[in-house]
């Protein structure tokens, strides 16, 4: 396991020891598992990114497919 330094404003420290306090939990756990939290929220956004921009793209094409169903239907020798 690595170790990092950071700084921290007084009151986010202070409020951080609260809650692990109230946790029952040490300061280092209660960062880690912010830190997680925090991996996991950015992670699903990009899910969702990726998600929504495949979306569009598969939207785009099947309306291009549909525009050509659409013109073959209407041709009067299909």
């Amino acid at each position: 396991m690595t170790t990092l330094s950071l700084r921290l404003p007084d009151d986010l420290l202070h409020d951080v020891d609260d809650f692990a306090r109230q946790m029952h939990i040490p300061r280092a756990e209660y960062v880690r598992k912010a830190l997680e939290q925090m991996n996991m929220t950015v992670a699903a956004q990009q899910r969702r990114t990726r998600l929504m921009e495949t979306s569009l793209k598969v939207r785009m094409e099947s309306m291009k497919v549909n525009a050509e169903f659409s013109a073959v239907e209407d041709a009067p020798h299909a």
